[in-house]
C-alpha cells in the first residue's frame, strides 16, 4: 500500500527571493509572485499546508499595464456609509502607491481564507531597488 506525503510544518524549508517588477506587465508579475508564495514550484506542494516561500518584490513602479487598462480598469473601496464608494484609476494608483496596485493584483491571486491572510504576510514590496532584507540573503527570481 502506498501512502501519499505530507510535508510537516517543520519539514518546510523556506527561501527568499527578489522579484524585479521593472517593465513586467501586473497580471504576470502578480501570478508569478503568486506561484512562489503558495509554494507551488516546489514537488512538496500541498494544497491545504502553507509550503511557499518569502519574496521581496522591488521596482514596483516601473510595473506596466497593456493597453488601454491605465484608463479603463478602476479600484473600488467603500467606507461602509451610504454613498461611500471610492473609485480609482489603475494608472492613478500605480503612479501615487504602485506598492498597493501590485498588493491587489497578488492578493486577487490567493485563496480567500485564512491560509491566504497567512500567505499573503510573506510578501514585502518596494517602490525603487532598495530593500531592508539582505540579511536573509535573497535569491534573483527570473520568468
Amino acid at each position: 500500500m502506498r501512502t501519499t506525503y505530507m510535508p510537516k510544518v517543520g519539514q518546510i524549508q523556506r527561501k527568499w527571493y527578489v522579484v524585479d517588477a521593472s517593465g513586467k506587465p501586473l497580471g504576470r508579475l502578480a501570478t508569478e509572485v503568486a506561484r512562489l508564495l503558495r509554494g507551488k514550484h516546489k514537488p512538496i506542494f500541498t494544497p491545504n499546508i502553507d509550503t511557499g516561500d518569502h519574496v521581496i518584490v522591488i521596482n514596483a513602479s516601473k510595473v506596466v499595464l497593456t493597453g488601454n487598462k491605465a484608463a479603463q480598469k478602476f479600484y473600488y473601496r467603500h467606507s461602509g456609509y451610504a454613498g461611500g464608494i471610492k473609485k480609482v484609476s489603475y494608472g492613478t494608483l500605480i503612479a501615487t502607491k504602485p506598492e498597493r496596485a501590485v498588493m491587489l493584483a497578488v492578493k486577487g491571486m490567493i485563496p480567500h481564507n485564512r491560509l491566504g491572510s497567512a500567505t499573503l504576510k510573506k510578501v514585502r514590496i518596494y517602490r525603487g531597488t532598495e530593500h531592508p532584507h539582505e540579511a536573509q540573503q535573497p535569491v534573483v527570481w527570473e520568468f
